[in-house]
C-alpha cells in the first residue's frame, strides 16, 4: 500500500498525504508546499508516508 501512496505522491502530493493521515495539519502543510513548489510538496509527502510506516 505504501508503494501506491508514493506513486500518488509523485503525481499529486496532497493525495498521498490525504490517504496516509487524512485531512489534518500535515495535509494543509503539504498543499501549501505544493503550491509554493512542486518538489517540496513531493518530498514532504514521501516523508509523511515513510514516517507513517515506522509508527
Amino acid at each position: 500500500m505504501n508503494l501506491l501512496r508514493i506513486i500518488f505522491s509523485i503525481l499529486l502530493p496532497p493525495l498521498g498525504v490525504f490517504l496516509t493521515v487524512g485531512i489534518g495539519g500535515q495535509f494543509w502543510i503539504n498543499i501549501i508546499l505544493t503550491i509554493l513548489g512542486y518538489i517540496p510538496g513531493v518530498v514532504h509527502a514521501v516523508w509523511i508516508i515513510a514516517r507513517d510506516g515506522k509508527l
